[in-house]
C-alpha cells in the first residue's frame, strides 16, 4: 500500500488524515503544492516548494520554522522513494504536499492530538490524475464561462495556493450542467476580465504572440511561468495584459495550462470554435519544445496510459456531478 508522509513519520495512504477540529476543516485553512514528474525526475520542485513557503508566510503559518524547504525537498524525495515499489515502471510521481495550520486553539487543551502544523506529503500515479485526457491534445477542449466570477485580489490573494476553493467547485457545478462534453470553466474576474480556469492558467496566441490575463487575480502557476521560458527560447513573444471575451472570442488559439497536462488546447468558447476550431501550430509548437526539454513526450505518453488503463466510462471534465 503506498504511504503517506505525515508529520515526519510515513502511515499508510488510508491512515492519513487530519482532526476535525483542525482549521483547515474549520476555515479551508490550508496551502498545498502539486508536482509531477518527467521519466519520473521532479519537474521544477523547487519553484514549487517557494510559492509554498511564499504562502505559508503569508498566512503566518510559521512553516520555515518547523521544516525547512530543504528538508521540505528531502522529505518529497523520501516519500517517493519509500512508494516507488508500488508504481508501474510508466508511472509518473504526482507529489501533493499539505500543510495546515493544525488545530483550533480552543481545542488544543482539550484534543489528544497532534498540536502545531500538519504537514502531509502523497504520491500519487499521475496516470490517474490525468485519465481520459489523451484524446484532448487532438480535439481540444471547450471553455465555459460560469456565473461564478474570480474571487479578486482585494478580497482574497489567488497567489496564495490555498483549499478555500469553493468557488472553484461553484464553477464547475455550473459547468457541469452545460450541453456536449469536455467543458471546463474559463473565470472572468469582477471586471469582466478573463481571469483563470479552476486549477488552470489560460493563454490566447493572436498574429503569432501569446497573450496571458496579467497576475493580479489569477494564481502565477509554475507551468504558466514555464511556458514563459519556452517562449523566450523560441523567440516568440508573449505579453500579460487584460483580455475581455471578445479577446478570446477573436483569438487565433487557445490553451490552458496546469501541472498534470501542462498545455491543453482550448478549441472552442461557449461552443464558439476558436480559430479554426483545431488545435492550432503555435499550441503544437510549444507542446512539443516542451516535450523536447524534458526528455519525454507527455502527450503520447497519456494517450498510452489511457489505452492501458481505460476500464469503462472516462469524464475528462475536472468534475463529475451527478444526482
Amino acid at each position: 500500500m503506498r504511504k503517506v508522509y505525515y508529520n515526519g513519520k510515513f502511515v499508510d495512504e488510508t491512515e492519513a488524515g487530519i482532526s476535525i477540529y483542525d482549521s483547515a476543516l474549520m476555515f479551508g485553512d490550508m496551502i498545498f503544492e502539486m508536482t509531477r514528474s518527467f521519466n519520473k525526475k521532479q519537474f521544477h520542485l523547487k519553484e514549487h516548494l517557494q510559492r509554498l513557503y511564499a504562502s505559508a508566510k503569508y498566512l503566518r503559518m510559521n512553516l520555515e520554522s518547523v521544516m525547512t524547504m530543504e528538508e521540505m525537498e528531502e522529505a518529497v524525495y523520501e516519500t517517493i522513494r519509500v512508494n516507488e515499489p508500488f508504481f508501474n515502471d510508466d508511472d509518473e510521481h504526482r507529489i501533493m504536499i499539505d500543510v495546515t495550520r493544525g488545530l483550533l486553539s480552543i481545542y488544543q487543551e482539550v484534543v489528544g492530538t497532534h498540536k502545531g502544523l500538519n504537514i502531509i506529503i502523497a504520491d500519487f500515479p499521475l496516470r490517474w490524475t490525468v485519465r481520459g485526457m489523451g484524446e484532448l491534445f487532438d480535439k481540444g477542449i471547450n471553455a465555459v464561462i460560469p456565473s461564478q466570477r474570480a474571487i479578486p485580489a482585494s478580497l482574497l490573494d489567488p497567489k496564495v495556493k490555498n483549499r478555500s476553493r469553493i468557488h472553484y467547485l461553484m464553477a464547475n457545478m455550473q459547468v457541469s450542467n452545460y450541453e456536449g462534453d469536455n467543458n471546463w470553466a474559463l473565470l472572468l474576474d469582477t471586471d469582466n476580465y478573463i481571469a483563470e480556469g479552476t486549477g488552470d492558467n489560460f493563454f490566447i496566441v493572436k498574429d503569432g504572440t501569446l497573450y496571458t490575463p496579467e497576475p493580479r487575480n489569477i494564481l502565477r502557476g509554475i507551468s504558466r511561468e514555464y511556458v514563459f521560458e519556452i517562449a523566450k527560447e523560441m523567440g516568440i513573444q508573449y505579453r500579460e495584459c487584460n483580455l475581455d471575451v471578445y479577446d478570446v472570442a477573436n483569438a487565433d488559439e487557445a490553451f490552458m495550462t496546469g501541472t498534470p497536462f501542462c498545455i491543453l488546447p482550448v478549441t472552442s468558447l461557449d461552443r464558439q470554435p476558436i480559430g479554426t476550431g483545431k488545435v492550432g501550430p503555435m499550441v503544437q509548437r510549444l507542446i512539443k519544445k516542451w516535450s523536447d526539454n524534458v526528455g519525454l513526450d507527455f502527450v503520447a505518453q497519456i494517450k498510452d496510459w489511457n489505452k492501458k488503463f481505460d476500464t469503462g466510462e472516462i469524464t475528462v471534465s475536472p468534475y463529475s456531478f451527478k444526482n
